[in-house]
Protein backbone atom coordinates (compact mmCIF):
# COMPACT_ATOMS: atom_id res chain seq x y z
CA UNK A 1 0.00 0.00 0.00
CA UNK A 2 1.32 3.69 -0.93
CA UNK A 3 2.86 5.37 2.34
CA UNK A 4 1.76 9.16 2.50
CA UNK A 5 4.69 10.89 3.78
CA UNK A 6 4.17 14.88 4.78
CA UNK A 7 7.21 17.11 4.55
CA UNK A 8 7.38 20.33 5.80
CA UNK A 9 9.40 23.36 3.75
CA UNK A 10 9.88 26.40 6.15
CA UNK A 11 13.02 28.13 5.07
CA UNK A 12 15.47 28.52 1.70
CA UNK A 13 17.69 26.47 3.27
CA UNK A 14 15.17 23.89 4.50
CA UNK A 15 14.21 23.33 0.78
CA UNK A 16 17.83 22.88 -0.18
CA UNK A 17 18.48 20.55 2.46
CA UNK A 18 15.56 18.22 1.13
CA UNK A 19 14.41 19.15 -2.66
CA UNK A 20 16.44 15.83 -3.87
CA UNK A 21 14.30 13.95 -1.12
CA UNK A 22 10.93 15.52 -2.54
CA UNK A 23 11.99 14.60 -6.02
CA UNK A 24 12.53 11.08 -5.32
CA UNK A 25 9.49 10.49 -3.22
CA UNK A 26 7.59 12.18 -6.07
CA UNK A 27 8.98 9.53 -7.80
CA UNK A 28 8.93 6.55 -5.60
CA UNK A 29 6.32 4.24 -6.45
CA UNK A 30 5.19 3.11 -2.83
CA UNK A 31 5.52 6.57 -1.47
CA UNK A 32 2.48 9.83 -1.93
CA UNK A 33 4.22 13.34 -1.15
CA UNK A 34 2.28 15.81 0.84
CA UNK A 35 3.82 19.02 0.87
CA UNK A 36 3.35 21.79 3.51
CA UNK A 37 5.01 25.67 3.05
CA UNK A 38 5.14 27.90 5.82
CA UNK A 39 7.10 30.28 7.81
CA UNK A 40 10.06 32.37 5.98
CA UNK A 41 9.27 30.33 3.08
CA UNK A 42 5.85 32.23 1.95
CA UNK A 43 7.58 35.46 2.93
CA UNK A 44 8.75 38.08 0.16
CA UNK A 45 11.76 39.22 1.92
CA UNK A 46 13.36 35.97 2.48
CA UNK A 47 13.21 35.02 -1.13
CA UNK A 48 9.40 33.71 -1.62
CA UNK A 49 10.96 30.49 -1.78
CA UNK A 50 7.17 28.95 -2.45
CA UNK A 51 7.75 30.25 -5.93
CA UNK A 52 10.65 28.81 -6.91
CA UNK A 53 9.02 24.90 -5.38
CA UNK A 54 5.90 25.77 -7.49
CA UNK A 55 8.22 26.69 -10.84
CA UNK A 56 10.48 23.18 -9.86
CA UNK A 57 7.17 21.46 -10.32
CA UNK A 58 6.41 20.80 -6.62
CA UNK A 59 2.43 22.24 -5.95
CA UNK A 60 1.93 22.34 -1.79
CA UNK A 61 -0.76 20.70 -0.52
CA UNK A 62 -1.38 23.57 1.88
CA UNK A 63 0.41 26.55 3.42
CA UNK A 64 1.16 27.82 6.75
CA UNK A 65 1.46 31.37 7.91
CA UNK A 66 2.64 31.46 11.28
CA UNK A 67 5.67 34.09 11.59
CA UNK A 68 4.97 36.40 13.99
CA UNK A 69 6.96 39.60 12.74
CA UNK A 70 9.64 41.31 14.86
CA UNK A 71 12.62 38.61 15.05
CA UNK A 72 13.43 38.88 18.68
CA UNK A 73 13.08 36.03 21.19
CA UNK A 74 9.44 36.33 22.03
CA UNK A 75 8.73 36.47 18.45
CA UNK A 76 10.27 32.79 17.90
CA UNK A 77 8.99 31.77 20.67
CA UNK A 78 5.57 32.93 19.41
CA UNK A 79 6.09 31.85 16.07
CA UNK A 80 7.10 28.05 17.09
CA UNK A 81 3.61 28.20 18.58
CA UNK A 82 1.41 29.60 16.05
CA UNK A 83 2.82 26.99 13.97
CA UNK A 84 2.13 24.24 16.10
CA UNK A 85 -1.44 24.98 16.34
CA UNK A 86 -1.57 25.59 12.52
CA UNK A 87 0.09 22.27 11.76
CA UNK A 88 -1.77 19.97 13.73
CA UNK A 89 -5.12 21.29 11.66
CA UNK A 90 -3.41 20.22 8.73
CA UNK A 91 -2.28 16.70 9.53
CA UNK A 92 -5.73 16.42 10.97
CA UNK A 93 -6.80 16.89 6.91
CA UNK A 94 -3.96 15.37 5.28
CA UNK A 95 -3.48 12.35 7.65
CA UNK A 96 -0.27 11.43 6.87
CA UNK A 97 1.33 8.17 7.71
CA UNK A 98 4.85 9.77 8.33
CA UNK A 99 6.21 13.33 8.76
CA UNK A 100 9.97 14.14 7.91
CA UNK A 101 10.88 16.96 9.53
CA UNK A 102 14.28 18.66 8.29
CA UNK A 103 17.40 19.85 10.62
CA UNK A 104 17.63 22.39 13.59
CA UNK A 105 15.49 25.16 13.09
CA UNK A 106 12.81 26.55 15.66
CA UNK A 107 10.19 25.98 12.70
CA UNK A 108 11.47 22.39 13.04
CA UNK A 109 10.78 22.27 16.76
CA UNK A 110 6.76 22.93 15.96
CA UNK A 111 6.89 20.39 13.03
CA UNK A 112 7.79 18.01 15.32
CA UNK A 113 5.92 18.88 18.42
CA UNK A 114 2.92 18.26 16.62
CA UNK A 115 3.60 15.01 14.76
CA UNK A 116 4.58 13.31 17.89
CA UNK A 117 1.67 14.62 19.82
CA UNK A 118 -0.81 13.48 17.12
CA UNK A 119 1.01 9.80 17.07
CA UNK A 120 2.57 10.27 13.57
CA UNK A 121 5.50 8.40 13.35
CA UNK A 122 8.26 11.24 12.95
CA UNK A 123 11.72 11.15 10.87
CA UNK A 124 14.27 13.68 10.87
CA UNK A 125 17.27 14.91 8.86
CA UNK A 126 20.53 15.67 10.25
CA UNK A 127 20.11 15.03 14.23
CA UNK A 128 23.58 14.54 16.28
CA UNK A 129 25.19 17.27 14.69
CA UNK A 130 26.84 19.52 17.00
CA UNK A 131 26.57 23.42 16.31
CA UNK A 132 26.29 26.52 18.51
CA UNK A 133 23.41 28.54 19.23
CA UNK A 134 19.65 27.82 19.78
CA UNK A 135 19.90 25.23 17.26
CA UNK A 136 21.73 22.53 18.85
CA UNK A 137 19.11 22.23 21.20
CA UNK A 138 16.32 22.11 18.93
CA UNK A 139 17.99 19.74 17.09
CA UNK A 140 19.15 17.12 19.89
CA UNK A 141 14.93 17.92 21.24
CA UNK A 142 13.78 16.81 17.86
CA UNK A 143 16.20 13.78 17.95
CA UNK A 144 13.87 12.79 20.91
CA UNK A 145 10.59 13.14 19.57
CA UNK A 146 11.70 11.47 16.29
CA UNK A 147 11.59 7.67 15.55
CA UNK A 148 13.32 7.50 12.30
CA UNK A 149 16.62 9.05 11.85
CA UNK A 150 18.58 10.11 9.24
CA UNK A 151 22.23 11.58 10.10
CA UNK A 152 24.30 12.88 7.54
CA UNK A 153 27.99 11.91 8.77
CA UNK A 154 29.19 8.66 10.95
CA UNK A 155 29.69 10.35 13.82
CA UNK A 156 26.38 12.14 14.32
CA UNK A 157 25.12 8.63 13.74
CA UNK A 158 27.14 7.11 16.93
CA UNK A 159 25.62 10.13 18.95
CA UNK A 160 22.11 9.29 18.44
CA UNK A 161 22.96 5.88 19.26
CA UNK A 162 24.39 7.78 22.47
CA UNK A 163 21.52 9.76 23.10
CA UNK A 164 19.55 6.24 23.36
CA UNK A 165 18.12 5.85 20.10
CA UNK A 166 17.06 2.07 18.60
CA UNK A 167 20.27 1.67 16.51
CA UNK A 168 17.75 -0.05 14.13
CA UNK A 169 16.18 3.35 13.43
CA UNK A 170 19.23 5.23 12.51
CA UNK A 171 20.26 5.17 9.31
CA UNK A 172 23.47 6.60 7.73
CA UNK A 173 22.35 8.60 4.62
CA UNK A 174 24.52 11.71 4.36
CA UNK A 175 22.59 15.13 3.99
CA UNK A 176 20.04 15.15 0.97
CA UNK A 177 21.59 18.56 -0.06
CA UNK A 178 24.99 17.10 -1.58
CA UNK A 179 22.75 15.52 -4.03
CA UNK A 180 21.94 18.32 -6.06
CA UNK A 181 25.83 19.22 -6.67
CA UNK A 182 26.08 15.81 -8.14
CA UNK A 183 22.82 15.45 -10.23
CA UNK A 184 23.28 19.29 -12.53
CA UNK A 185 26.07 21.03 -13.96
CA UNK A 186 27.95 23.22 -12.10
CA UNK A 187 29.01 25.44 -14.57
CA UNK A 188 28.75 29.23 -14.13
CA UNK A 189 26.02 30.25 -16.24
CA UNK A 190 26.41 33.92 -17.85
CA UNK A 191 23.72 35.44 -16.78
CA UNK A 192 23.45 33.88 -12.98
CA UNK A 193 23.52 37.03 -11.51
CA UNK A 194 21.13 38.64 -13.54
CA UNK A 195 18.45 36.28 -12.85
CA UNK A 196 17.70 37.31 -9.76
CA UNK A 197 17.07 41.47 -8.87
CA UNK A 198 18.43 42.66 -5.59
CA UNK A 199 19.98 45.94 -5.03
CA UNK A 200 23.82 46.58 -5.78
CA UNK A 201 26.65 47.08 -8.05
CA UNK A 202 26.11 44.95 -11.44
CA UNK A 203 28.90 41.73 -11.14
CA UNK A 204 30.51 40.14 -13.94
CA UNK A 205 30.24 36.57 -13.90
CA UNK A 206 33.26 36.32 -15.34
CA UNK A 207 35.60 37.83 -13.21
CA UNK A 208 36.19 36.51 -9.15
CA UNK A 209 33.99 36.72 -6.89
CA UNK A 210 33.01 35.61 -2.99
CA UNK A 211 29.65 34.71 -1.73
CA UNK A 212 28.90 35.89 2.05
CA UNK A 213 26.01 34.62 3.95
CA UNK A 214 26.06 35.61 7.90
CA UNK A 215 22.74 34.65 10.01
CA UNK A 216 22.03 36.37 13.20
CA UNK A 217 23.13 34.14 16.16
CA UNK A 218 20.31 33.75 18.94
CA UNK A 219 21.63 33.33 21.75
CA UNK A 220 24.17 36.01 21.10
CA UNK A 221 20.48 38.38 20.19
CA UNK A 222 21.90 42.00 20.43
CA UNK A 223 25.03 41.86 19.25
CA UNK A 224 23.79 41.46 15.89
CA UNK A 225 24.81 44.71 14.27
CA UNK A 226 28.32 44.94 15.73
CA UNK A 227 28.68 41.46 14.52
CA UNK A 228 27.88 42.31 11.14
CA UNK A 229 30.08 45.31 10.95
CA UNK A 230 33.09 43.92 11.55
CA UNK A 231 32.57 41.25 8.53
CA UNK A 232 31.63 44.62 6.42
CA UNK A 233 34.81 46.05 7.52
CA UNK A 234 36.83 43.02 6.40
CA UNK A 235 34.56 42.57 3.41
CA UNK A 236 35.09 46.07 2.10
CA UNK A 237 38.84 46.10 2.44
CA UNK A 238 38.88 43.04 0.07
CA UNK A 239 36.53 44.84 -2.20
CA UNK A 240 38.27 47.85 -2.56
CA UNK A 241 41.00 45.98 -3.95
CA UNK A 242 38.65 44.59 -6.69
CA UNK A 243 37.25 41.90 -5.66
CA UNK A 244 33.17 41.29 -6.33
CA UNK A 245 30.60 40.09 -3.62
CA UNK A 246 27.70 38.36 -3.88
CA UNK A 247 25.95 38.89 -0.27
CA UNK A 248 22.88 36.81 0.43
CA UNK A 249 20.14 37.98 3.08
CA UNK A 250 20.08 36.82 6.43
CA UNK A 251 17.07 34.68 7.93
CA UNK A 252 14.25 34.87 9.73
CA UNK A 253 15.77 34.16 13.31
CA UNK A 254 16.09 36.66 15.97
CA UNK A 255 18.50 38.96 15.59
CA UNK A 256 17.86 39.20 12.17
CA UNK A 257 16.37 43.18 11.83
CA UNK A 258 20.11 43.80 13.26
CA UNK A 259 22.17 42.28 10.80
CA UNK A 260 19.76 43.95 8.23
CA UNK A 261 20.13 47.29 9.32
CA UNK A 262 23.81 46.89 9.27
CA UNK A 263 23.85 45.96 5.75
CA UNK A 264 21.43 48.85 4.79
CA UNK A 265 23.56 51.13 7.01
CA UNK A 266 26.45 50.16 5.62
CA UNK A 267 25.00 50.44 1.61
CA UNK A 268 23.39 53.55 2.02
CA UNK A 269 26.57 55.13 3.65
CA UNK A 270 28.81 53.77 1.59
CA UNK A 271 27.42 52.76 -2.04
CA UNK A 272 29.80 50.17 -2.57
CA UNK A 273 30.36 49.48 -6.07
CA UNK A 274 31.63 45.94 -5.19
CA UNK A 275 28.60 44.24 -3.55
CA UNK A 276 25.06 42.74 -4.32
CA UNK A 277 22.76 41.68 -2.05
CA UNK A 278 20.38 38.83 -3.11
CA UNK A 279 17.14 37.58 -1.08
CA UNK A 280 17.29 34.27 -2.89
CA UNK A 281 18.72 31.92 -5.27
CA UNK A 282 16.92 28.89 -6.29
CA UNK A 283 18.65 25.49 -4.86
CA UNK A 284 21.10 24.55 -8.30
CA UNK A 285 21.90 28.29 -9.04
CA UNK A 286 22.78 28.93 -5.59
CA UNK A 287 25.26 25.56 -5.91
CA UNK A 288 26.60 26.66 -8.77
CA UNK A 289 26.77 30.30 -7.14
CA UNK A 290 28.96 28.45 -4.02
CA UNK A 291 30.93 26.42 -6.84
CA UNK A 292 32.43 29.27 -8.65
CA UNK A 293 33.21 31.40 -6.24
CA UNK A 294 36.54 32.51 -4.75
CA UNK A 295 35.29 31.99 -1.19
CA UNK A 296 32.55 31.50 0.82
CA UNK A 297 32.57 33.77 4.23
CA UNK A 298 30.34 34.07 6.73
CA UNK A 299 28.19 31.71 9.37
CA UNK A 300 26.34 29.26 7.39
CA UNK A 301 26.45 25.27 7.17
CA UNK A 302 26.56 25.42 3.24
CA UNK A 303 30.18 26.83 3.89
CA UNK A 304 31.13 23.58 5.82
CA UNK A 305 28.24 21.01 4.01
CA UNK A 306 28.05 21.88 0.18
CA UNK A 307 31.60 24.11 0.21
CA UNK A 308 33.37 20.70 1.85
CA UNK A 309 32.09 19.05 -1.18
CA UNK A 310 32.56 21.25 -3.70
CA UNK A 311 36.31 22.13 -2.17
CA UNK A 312 35.31 26.10 -1.95
CA UNK A 313 37.76 27.91 0.48
CA UNK A 314 35.28 28.88 3.72
CA UNK A 315 35.45 31.04 6.37
CA UNK A 316 33.53 30.51 8.96
CA UNK A 317 33.00 33.80 11.76
CA UNK A 318 32.20 33.10 14.99
CA UNK A 319 30.06 30.48 17.03
CA UNK A 320 27.02 29.62 14.85
CA UNK A 321 28.84 26.57 14.01
CA UNK A 322 30.93 25.96 17.01
CA UNK A 323 31.79 22.08 17.11
CA UNK A 324 30.45 21.33 14.00
CA UNK A 325 32.72 18.26 11.97
CA UNK A 326 34.14 20.21 9.39
CA UNK A 327 36.56 19.44 6.59
CA UNK A 328 39.91 20.77 5.02
CA UNK A 329 38.32 23.87 3.66
CA UNK A 330 37.45 25.71 6.54
CA UNK A 331 39.08 28.46 8.62
CA UNK A 332 37.84 29.51 11.83
CA UNK A 333 37.57 33.05 12.91
CA UNK A 334 36.01 35.60 15.45
CA UNK A 335 34.42 38.43 14.88
CA UNK A 336 37.20 40.74 14.19
CA UNK A 337 37.33 42.78 10.97
CA UNK A 338 41.30 42.15 11.11
CA UNK A 339 41.21 38.46 11.58
CA UNK A 340 38.00 37.79 9.12
CA UNK A 341 39.82 39.85 6.33
CA UNK A 342 43.48 38.10 7.21
CA UNK A 343 41.39 34.65 6.30
CA UNK A 344 39.98 35.42 3.71
CA UNK A 345 43.19 36.51 1.95
CA UNK A 346 44.91 33.56 3.29
CA UNK A 347 41.99 31.50 1.47
CA UNK A 348 41.94 33.63 -1.67
CA UNK A 349 45.98 32.29 -2.19
CA UNK A 350 45.03 28.84 -1.46
CA UNK A 351 42.23 28.38 -3.75
CA UNK A 352 40.42 25.46 -3.85
CA UNK A 353 40.54 22.19 -1.88
CA UNK A 354 39.93 18.58 -2.08
CA UNK A 355 36.41 17.16 -2.24
CA UNK A 356 35.15 15.72 0.97
CA UNK A 357 32.67 13.65 1.11
CA UNK A 358 32.22 13.98 4.69
CA UNK A 359 28.20 14.87 5.00
CA UNK A 360 27.15 12.24 2.15
CA UNK A 361 28.23 11.07 -1.36
CA UNK A 362 24.86 12.26 -3.52
CA UNK A 363 22.42 9.89 -2.59
CA UNK A 364 20.64 10.30 0.27
CA UNK A 365 17.30 11.59 -1.45
CA UNK A 366 16.98 8.76 -2.79
CA UNK A 367 18.05 6.17 0.08
CA UNK A 368 16.05 8.17 2.34
CA UNK A 369 13.09 7.41 -0.13
CA UNK A 370 13.29 3.65 -0.23
CA UNK A 371 13.81 3.56 3.34
CA UNK A 372 10.66 5.92 4.84
CA UNK A 373 8.71 3.65 1.71
CA UNK A 374 9.55 0.20 3.84
CA UNK A 375 10.75 0.80 7.26
CA UNK A 376 8.35 -0.26 9.64
CA UNK A 377 6.41 2.57 11.43
CA UNK A 378 5.95 2.76 15.50
CA UNK A 379 5.05 5.72 17.54
CA UNK A 380 6.64 3.87 20.88
CA UNK A 381 10.02 4.79 21.65
CA UNK A 382 11.85 3.82 24.88
CA UNK A 383 15.54 4.53 25.50
CA UNK A 384 17.55 1.90 23.95
CA UNK A 385 19.96 1.55 27.14
CA UNK A 386 16.87 -0.01 28.89
CA UNK A 387 15.90 -3.54 27.90
CA UNK A 388 12.06 -3.75 26.56
CA UNK A 389 10.35 -5.35 29.16
CA UNK A 390 12.86 -4.16 31.75
CA UNK A 391 12.13 -0.90 32.94
CA UNK A 392 11.34 -0.47 36.50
Amino acid sequence: MTRKVCVVVNSRANYGRIKSFLRAAQEHPDLELQLIVGASALLYRFGEVIKVMRADGFEPNSVVHSIVEGETPTTMAKSTGLAIVELATHFENLKPDVVLTVADRFETMATAIAASYMNIPLAHTQGGEVTGSIDESVRHAITKLAHIHFPATARAREFLIRMGEDPATVHLTGCPAIDLLTDIDLSMPPDLFERYLGVGAHLDPVKPYIVVLQHPVTTEYGQGFAQINQTLQAIAAIGRRGMQVAWLWPNVDAGSDDVAKGLRVFREKYQPDYIHFYRNFSPEDYARLINNAQCIVGNSSSGLREGAFLGVPCVNIGSRQSGRERAANVLDVPYAAEAIQAAIETQLAHGGYARSYLVGDGTAGRQIAEILAHTPLTIQKLINYVAEGSAP
